[in-house]
């Protein structure tokens, strides 16, 4: 579907923690009479309104569960553990798993990330989102394991994380209806990529201005991303992260010590 049968505007949907406005600011030159309007929805919601038409192509969180769904990775985050400043977490640069199985480790119902095993020992009830699990763990009662962005988006003064080398990471991704390729979704998918305003559609893509690196939020990009439908279950990522941006700065070398818990 292309050409005529684009809207007049464009609707990009966002899960929390993504960040847009790069790329709506380079939507905005290159195509300022084509509105585009932001979209912030729950990582549930998220694929219902792709199919429901009522967004044109949304930032995800693989995996995407459906074959009538296309999507292309852009970024992988580091995953840190948020306690309390007063949390012994706060005296080191990084932990593992292992190292929480003492601690009550709070798992949301709309949890980002894809466990094999989860940490820790779980709390008696679940928090039905991120957002109460940060009160919670404010409270004293846990500590919570999230994508570093969803960190920084409920970040509180009397909070801190530090990332947690051996946790499953996140992986964010560009997606839309394959059915509903349109013109104006290539060209958003050209400006993710970091395609120039004289780039045509379908050229090798180059990975956007200052992606080369893990940036400041903990993100890494895509190695080469392309265009591709996940199946289910392939959002989760293997191996040790490198030291995130949420660590102490100054560190010699990154200090690790089993967690206590706080009598």
């Amino acid at each position: 579907m292309t050409g005529s049968e684009d809207s007049p505007s464009f609707r990009l949907a966002y899960v929390p923690g993504v960040t847009p406005s790069k790329w709506v600011r380079i939507w905005n030159e290159r195509l300022p009479d084509v509105p585009l309007t932001l979209l912030p929805v729950a990582p549930d919601d998220a694929f219902g309104v792709l199919r429901s038409g009522g967004a044109d192509a949304a930032f995800v969180r693989l995996p995407v569960d459906d074959a009538d769904l296309s999507a292309i990775p852009l970024y992988t985050e580091t995953s840190v553990v948020v306690a309390p400043k007063d949390h012994v977490v706060a005296a080191v640069d990084e932990v593992t798993a292992e190292d929480l199985a003492d601690e009550i480790v709070l798992h949301p119902l709309d949890d980002a990330l894809q466990w094999e095993r989860r940490p820790g020992r779980p709390a008696v009830e679940r928090p039905a989102t991120t957002a109460d699990a940060i009160e919670l763990v404010a409270a004293g009662v846990g500590v919570l394991i999230v994508p570093q962005s969803l960190a920084r988006l409920h970040h509180r003064k009397d909070l801190t994380y530090r990332p947690v080398t051996d946790a499953p990471e996140s992986r964010v991704a560009l997606c839309w209806p394959e059915d509903r390729t349109t013109d104006r979704v290539e060209d958003f998918i050209g400006i993710v990529r970091g395609r120039t305003v004289n780039s045509s559609r379908g050229r090798s893509a180059s990975q956007s201005e200052g992606a080369a690196q893990s940036d400041a939020k903990g993100r890494r990009p895509e190695k080469a991303p392309a265009r591709r439908k996940p199946a289910a279950g392939t959002g989760r990522a293997t191996g040790r992260n490198p030291r995130a941006a949420g660590a102490p700065k100054g560190a010699k070398g990154a200090k690790r010590g089993k967690p206590r818990r706080r009598s």
